[in-house]
Order: C-alpha cells, then structure tokens, then sequence
C-alpha cells in the first residue's frame, strides 16, 4: 500500500532533512513488515490449532446409509486420534433438507455435515428454501451402487416380472427406499422411463431411515424396495429379501451373482455418493482445517476397513474439486428429475 504525506519542511538544513526522511522510511517500512509478519504468524497459528470436538450432523434418522457414514468417520476419527471428540447428531426428514436447514443456522464452525446424491435430489423436489449451494463442500467420500430388492416370497423372479406388473396395474406396486427425490427415487423412475412406463404409473413410497424401508420390505407392505448395497447386502444374505438388479456397471462383490440392470435389457447405471458439508458462514482458514482432518481420516487403515466392510467404493475428492463436481451434479440431477416427472 502506498501512503501520501503533504508537509511543510521546518528550518532544518537540506542534509538533515534527507536524514530524518530516510530514516523515517526506515522505521515505516520495518512497522509495517514487522505488522505483516505478526498478522500472518497470527493467521498461521489460529489455522494449525487442531480440531478438538467435531459435531457430525446426519440429516436422516437412524439406520440408514448417511447414518452409516457418519458413525462410521465417528468411529475412525477418535481411534485415530484426529479428533479429541466427534459428536453426531441425528435430524430426520425432507430428504436431508431439515438436517440442511439446521446446517444453515449453526454457529459452531467445526460441524460437517453428511450428504449426498439423495440430498442433490431432495432440494429440488421440496423446492427447499436452504440449498446446497449455501453450504462449504468439504468433501466427497464415497459411492456404491443401489440394489433392487424384493421379499422372498415375492412373486417377481426378474426386474422384468416388476417392470411388467407395474404397467398392468400401476400404483398398486409400490416401492419403497429413500426420501422423495433422492437415489432410489431417481433409479426406479429411470427404469419405468426405460421401459416405456409412464411416471404417473410410480408408486413410490420414501422413509427418511433405511430402518424403515427395510421394516416396510419384510412386513410386504411393499413389493419391491431399494437402496445402497451396504444397507440391503445383509438382509440378502440372510435370505429375507432377494436381490433383483444391481444399478452400477458389474456385479459387486457383496452380492455375487446379482446381475446390473444394464446386463438385463435395461438400460440405467447410476451410482450414490455420499460426502460432507460444512456451514456456508465458515472463512478459508477453517474449511482448510476441516479439508485436513478429514483428508487424514481418508489416508486411515481404519477408513480403509470401513469401506470395505460397507461395500462402499472409494470416491474421495476434496476442496474446489468437490465443489465444482458438486455444482455440476446439481445441473445434471436436476435435469434428470424433469425428465422422469418429479420436478415440474
């Protein structure tokens, strides 16, 4: 910065004049170095304070796969040390939205948040006051591939079986998954739309908790359900719901055997994924601390396990990366909505 000084020389002779100036600039520029030096040094120590407690927001109820994912960074960020304490709290409904809303108002600058592709989804068809847009992207994590799943003892021995049984009688097929709007929601209207199905003909019925999704599926209030792989994989297994359709490129280890729909005349692929967000009021300093603790956790073994244990493929990609694939998601699922019906 250049600073401008008008005054008028007093009786002093030409050489002590030029002495006291050139001093005077001395002592000026050394103010003002010494001024930077303490502010950035004072920057630097405020941004390398570690991060003691964490509050991990997970806007859905227990159950389900952001509740997951956030028990999960819980876990591996205390028993790695990265954090003295991590505290997650749950605020179910509007597809995250409501858990979005609290994000908005909060004040504490170390809070994540956990969202996703469902929640890109969510505020769109809730046409949502509080987008994503107002938030900090962090980072995202992960993605899996959703699974179509029936009760055992349905009558459905393929996707086709379903596919055909919804064009006979519409919405007296019902299937559940997650909230309005997000993943589960967007595959089976891509599928009816592939198929040639109205959307009119979808009877889809979300819950904020894989919980209960799952609850509906094994009570046949429902004849057919989806959601991530990690959240029905098990319930496979034990044979109480049978896998139609994986909605990735290949099969998935979890589930062998279980076809992509791709490979069965249907042609849809979409993947989930899941990340974490932080408040829209937070300045560079702190989103670069939380950019670094939870770039720790990712380097983890711990995470590492964690992934493997959920079926959760690997997607890690942090800062202004996430933020402009963020944007551009939000372009596409958009786009997409409109297509199958779901926004106007």
């Amino acid at each position: 910065m250049t600073s401008h000084y008008n005054f008028t020389l007093p009786s002093f002779t030409r050489r002590a004049a030029l002495a006291a100036g050139a001093a005077g600039v001395v002592l000026a520029l050394s103010a003002c170095a010494g001024g930077a030096s303490g502010a950035a040094a004072g920057q630097s120590g405020a941004a390398a304070d570690p991060i003691k407690k964490l509050s991990i927001i997970v806007p859905a109820n227990p159950g389900g796969g952001w509740d997951q994912t956030g028990r999960a960074m819980q876990q591996d960020l205390q028993s790695n040390k990265l954090v003295t304490s991590a505290q997650v709290s749950n605020i179910g409904g509007g597809g995250g939205t409501n858990g979005l809303a609290k994000l908005a108002t909060e004040k504490d600058a170390n809070t994540l948040m956990v969202m996703g592709y469902v929640m890109v989804g969510a505020v769109e068809t809730n046409a949502a006051k509080t987008r994503l847009e107002d938030t900090t992207p962090i980072a995202r994590l992960t993605e899996e591939p959703l699974v179509l799943v029936v009760p055992a003892s349905s009558k459905y021995q393929s996707v086709q079986d379903l596919v055909d049984d919804i064009k006979a009688n519409g919405k007296g097929v019902a299937i559940t998954g997650g909230s309005a709007g997000g993943a589960d929601h967007i595959l089976a209207g891509q599928i009816l739309k592939s198929q040639g199905v109205a959307s009119d003909k979808l009877n889809y019925i979300g819950y904020s908790g894989g919980g209960e999704s799952i609850a509906a599926l094994l009570g046949n209030k429902v004849q057919a359900g989806i959601s991530g792989v990690g959240e029905y994989a098990e319930q496979v297994k034990a044979g109480k719901v049978r896998a139609l359709a994986v909605s990735g490129t290949s099969e998935v280890p979890a589930l062998p055997g279980v076809k992509p729909l791709k490979d069965q005349g249907i042609d849809v692929v979409l993947t989930n994924w899941r990340g974490v967000v932080a408040p829209g009021s937070i300045d560079d300093a702190q989103k670069a601390k939380l950019t670094e603790v939870v770039t720790k956790l990712h380097g983890t073994e711990a995470w590492k396990a964690t992934l493997a244990k959920n079926n959760w493929d690997d997607a890690f990609l942090a800062g202004d990366g996430f933020k402009t694939f963020l944007t551009e998601d939000i372009a596409k699922v958009k786009t997409t909505l409109t297509e199958i019906g779901l926004v106007k």
